[in-house]
């Protein structure tokens, strides 16, 4: 149950853009002279055998239409956005994903004492297709990450110097702690990181410190957390959202309130993978022993779409100038679509990195390209949220339904009897009965 306190509407934050325009023009030199020599996304290979894909040059494809979006002031080349966890875990696979063309990375969730956080392997389990030949589902028990914050902040700092006008995000994570949370903001600010997005909903392992989904589901530290970010933050922050609960748009519209500029969702969902029949043990196994954890991957992609079609009517609503990141089991640009097609500006993809690889973006840039050449979309803008308006209630679909049988009974084919000839319409009576026209 939540605990729901009085909205206080804060005013929507503005200052980051003045803020991001004044570093940009600092950078800018920069910028222009590493934009000659950036390497192309072939250096990362040509994505997946078998599926279309596009050359990417720093994310922007070089031909089709354009994916390009601008999501609270941040440019970004494409819609595709890694998402926190291990494929934004340190410099090298973070340059690898600018390098194959990510339109923007979610480094691995960071928090000042990174001495606190103990990892366990094994750690992932997999769902198989009854044949043993595809990864249908996938379970983690990882924690944030273990790294030293101070190395986290070097390599931030590095990748902005080489990639200035690449989204390098900061996922941070902190406990129920306004110093804590406004210290990680500005240190993180120094290094030079474009957007934050608060972690509110990893399931398993933090919760146990209060952290992560602990205060996702509990909308009056969510206020206050959400206030003190606000406060000193001084670029966009986007606050990510725990499935395990019962109505997603409560803990969003908190968030929102209190001036959050956008919202991500979902995280994973709590599970437990399976049981090892031999041993009695449940996967992933530690020690004979195991967690629950949380769910990703293809299989959850139903959870996530209808939790974002939620969140989106809201916005759409009572939030126009917010913004959504969805996230859950996207694998294909047709994947992609569907989650713009209910209202996401941005898609972020996780688990796909971790089966498929980071060369995996030029397939979903070619695949979502493919979708709006077919419906004459020359912009992601033209299409997103444009699903929305075909959601309605159960009891609306029954009147819909009764009103359409009246007009097919209306419009009824043929005559009922010899009676019902007329002259003038003779020969359209006649045709009204022929079976094979």
């Amino acid at each position: 149950m939540f605990a729901v306190s009085s909205p206080v509407v804060a005013p929507a934050r503005v200052s980051y853009a003045a803020n991001v325009v004044r570093r940009d023009a600092k950078r800018g030199a920069a910028a222009f002279r590493r934009r000659s020599v950036k390497i192309s996304a072939n250096a990362g290979g040509r994505g997946l055998e078998g599926r279309p894909h596009v050359e990417l040059k720093d994310g922007k494809p070089v031909s089709g239409p354009d994916l390009s979006v601008t999501v609270n002031g941040l440019y970004m080349p494409n819609p595709f956005v890694i998402g926190s966890g291990p494929p934004g875990t340190n410099y090298a696979v973070m340059k690898k994903a600018f390098d194959c063309g990510w339109g923007g990375v979610i480094a691995k969730t960071v928090s000042l004492d990174a001495s606190l956080v103990n990892n366990v392997t094994p750690r992932y389990a997999k769902l198989m297709s009854e044949d043993n030949k595809e990864v249908v589902g996938w379970q983690n028990i990882e924690l944030v990450s273990d790294r030293p914050f101070e190395t986290m902040l070097a390599e931030f700092k590095q990748l902005k110097e080489e990639y200035p006008d690449r989204v390098l995000i900061a996922s941070i994570m902190e406990e129920y702690n306004k110093d804590a949370w406004q210290e990680i903001v500005g240190r993180c600010e120094e290094v030079g990181v474009d957007a934050f997005e608060m972690n509110f909903s990893c399931p398993h392992g933090m919760p146990e410190r209060k952290m992560g989904a602990a205060m996702g589901q509990n909308c009056d530290i969510l206020t206050e957390v959400c206030g003190w970010v606000h406060d000193v933050a001084t670029v966009p922050v986007w606050a990510k959202q725990t499935p395990n609960i019962t109505d997603i748009t409560v803990p969003s519209r908190v968030c929102l309130e209190q001036g959050i500029e956008g919202i991500a969702a979902i995280n994973t969902i709590m599970s437990i993978m399976g049981v090892n029949l031999d041993t009695l043990a449940p996967l992933p196994t530690v020690e004979g022993h195991s967690t629950p954890g949380g769910y990703s991957y293809k299989a959850v992609r139903p959870i996530a779409l209808a939790k974002c079609m939620n969140i989106a009517q809201m916005i759409k609503k009572d939030f126009p100038d917010r913004t959504l990141s969805g996230i859950g089991g996207v694998e294909t640009g047709k994947h992609a679509a569907e989650f713009i097609l209910l209202g996401a500006d941005t898609v972020q993809v996780c688990t796909g990195v971790m089966v498929h690889g980071y060369p995996l973006v030029q397939n979903l840039c070619a695949e979502l390209q493919e979708f709006m050449t077919q419906h004459g979309f020359e912009s992601v803008s033209e299409f997103k949220g444009k699903s929305l308006e075909f959601f309605t209630t159960h009891t609306d679909l029954v009147t819909r339904q009764r009103a359409a049988i009246e007009e097919k009974r209306k419009a009824k084919v043929g005559l009922a009897g010899d009676a019902d000839w007329t002259g003038d319409g003779f020969v359209q009576e006649t045709e009204s009965m022929v079976s094979n026209k």
